[in-house]
């Protein structure tokens, strides 16, 4: 029997990926969110899930640790990682990644401060620009860095803007739109192409129904 393994991503992804799975009968045989296990058997007994945080899926799919993930495409554009395709896009968990700035702030001429924690896509989207930035890494709270004079401007993700709007900034310029992607270890793909392509189809359905 062929053993797959699933790495999926805490938070809102796996609150909107579970349901997708259970409708192709993949179900995790405990409390995903009460549990403090990190790997979980399913309904599908070749099947168990990796509960990951989402900078680390690409990573564990990349590697062979997992033969396929569900993963932002923010943290695939930052990642940047070889040895994984990307062969769908489930349309779940929506926003944008774009630029933010203090409501009303003027465009700023000179060298830019950014602050952002997706490094490598901000720093691809202002050389597009023509723009010189340093760029500053944070890991949550990007908000605050405008408002404290920590940064002109962040890269962040936005949904519905309310966080920003509650902090005194604003969205201005969108760099990608954002959804989970299912990616899946280019060498799994050989080795166990006929159920990962069971899988793969299963999905495909489901998103193309809805």
């Amino acid at each position: 029997m062929t053993q797959i393994t699933l790495a999926l991503t805490k938070g809102r992804i796996l609150k909107e990926t579970l349901p997708l799975l259970k409708q192709i009968g993949i179900e995790p045989l405990d409390d995903l969110f009460s549990s403090r296990k990190l790997i979980f058997s399913t309904t599908s007994e070749n099947l168990r899930l990796l509960i990951l945080r989402g900078s680390d899926v690409p990573t564990y799919v990349q590697f062979g640790a997992a033969d396929l993930g569900v993963a932002g495409k923010d943290g695939l554009l930052e990642h940047r990682g070889d040895g994984y395709y990307e062969p769908l896009d489930l349309g779940i968990a929506k926003c944008k990644l774009m630029t933010a700035v203090p409501t009303g702030a003027q465009p700023c001429n000179g060298r830019l401060r950014v602050a952002t924690k997706y490094i490598n896509v901000a720093r691809e989207y202002y050389a597009q620009q023509g723009r010189q930035v340093d760029l500053i890494k944070l890991y949550g709270a990007m908000e605050l860095a405008p408002v404290l004079d920590l940064a002109n401007e962040i890269v962040d993700i936005v949904d519905t803007g309310n966080t920003l709007k509650a902090n005194g900034l604003e969205a201005r310029e969108k760099i990608a739109d954002i959804s989970s992607r299912v990616i899946v270890n280019k060498a799994a793909m050989k080795t166990k192409y006929p159920v990962i392509k069971e899988i793969l189809d299963a999905l495909a359905e489901v998103v193309n129904k809805s």
